[in-house]
């Protein structure tokens, strides 16, 4: 196992940072997701860590020593890229137990871990066949085997579950941790995907635009935002801007731009201050008709979305602003479209965020 350090990293292409400041620290085994839109800087930062690219300033340490200056094969680090990279002339086999072949392991070692890594990604009938002779999704879990069997300190992947279909992707994504877990390897592993970083990880860093917006463990990132994008792009949030109008030792009122009265938890904001209210989708509640009261708004619903397990509902109201609500099936068949219904915020599920700068929507921004 090792530690791993990254230290104010920057990388530039032209006018746009892939890489602005970002720090990051990696404990011995630790399984960290980085986790942001497309285009954050996730597979750079990757791809600097592996000695593939260079930074144009800051560090990277791998255990006590800076390896900026050793090269990719001296790092003893294993990357598994979008691209698969598997050799077209070996077969599935042949490409799985390629690092430790070179390496000189016995053959019971290499026979051993080969097989063990070709079940876990459910290729041991497949052993013969040629990259040509896969789909996408094999070719991904042979790039998989072939990384996990290198034996190496550190494992970079880059989405290595995009290809697969759902099912064996929420399969895979468990047996992922659990073999790199029982192996020790420190790893890193870079997605989109909000529901695979909050399963797997033991620690999550939320990235956009080259910067480091939160670094937490699963709970803390979605249950804990320290601004407006991490609470709406990991999980999906409701918004609104409010001025806090009264404080007390057990609770804060604010007023909304239509005069609707909310109230949450005292927080250490003046009385005066602009400030944004925001709830995530799934602590929102719904109820049929008008309900009067304090954080509660009146709306029309636009369109309700069936998610399986879920429904998601969005509600217009009357100054055209729209709410999201996701709440079970079991419940959300009894609300129709057009249907009058009232969307009310709990108090103690509220975040409170300054106003920002360049305002809501564009804190919202993903790119």
């Amino acid at each position: 196992m090792v530690n791993m350090r990254l230290s104010n990293i920057t990388k530039k292409y032209g006018k746009i940072f892939a890489a602005d400041g970002f720090n990051l620290d990696v404990e011995d085994g630790e399984y960290v997701t980085i986790l942001g839109p497309t285009g954050a800087g996730k597979t750079t930062i990757l791809k600097i860590i592996a000695g593939l690219i260079d930074q144009d300033s800051g560090e990277v340490y791998i255990g006590e020593r800076c390896v900026d200056d050793l090269p990719p094969e001296n790092r003893e680090i294993a990357l598994l890229t979008q691209g698969y990279s598997l050799f077209p002339h070996m077969n599935v086999w042949e490409n799985t137990i390629f690092a430790p072949t070179v390496h000189g392991w016995n053959e019971k070692k290499i026979e051993v871990i080969g097989k063990e890594m070709l079940n876990m990604v459910r290729l041991m009938d497949r052993v013969d066949a040629y990259p040509r002779e896969l789909s996408g999704g094999m070719k991904q879990r042979n790039a998989l085997a072939r990384a996990l069997a290198s034996n190496a300190k550190v494992l970079l992947l880059d989405e290595p579950l995009r290809a697969l279909d759902a099912r064996l992707r929420i399969d895979l994504r468990y047996e992922l941790r659990r073999l790199v877990k029982d192996l020790g390897i420190t790893t890193i592993h870079v997605t989109h995907d909000q529901e695979e970083a909050l399963t797997i990880s033991d620690k999550i860093v939320v990235m956009r635009k080259g910067k480091v917006e939160q670094v937490g463990n699963p709970y803390e990132i979605f249950e804990r935002p320290t601004n407006i994008f991490v609470a709406h792009f990991v999980g999906e949030a409701n918004f609104v801007e409010v001025v806090i109008t009264k404080k007390s030792s057990d609770k804060m009122e604010m007023i909304d731009r239509s005069g609707r009265t909310i109230i949450s938890k005292p927080q250490d904001f003046d009385v005066g201050k602009k400030v944004i209210v925001g709830i995530k989708t799934e602590h929102t509640a719904i109820e049929k008709g008008e309900k009067p009261g304090t954080n509660t708004f009146l709306g029309k619903i636009q369109r309700i979305m069936f998610l399986g397990k879920y429904v998601s509902i969005e509600v217009k109201l009357e100054e055209g602003k729209k709410l999201h609500v996701k709440i079970p099936t079991s419940i959300g068949t009894a609300f129709k479209e057009n249907m009058l219904v009232t969307v009310i915020f709990a108090p103690d599920r509220l975040f409170i965020f300054d106003y920002p700068e360049k305002g809501l929507e564009k804190e919202l921004e993903v790119e």
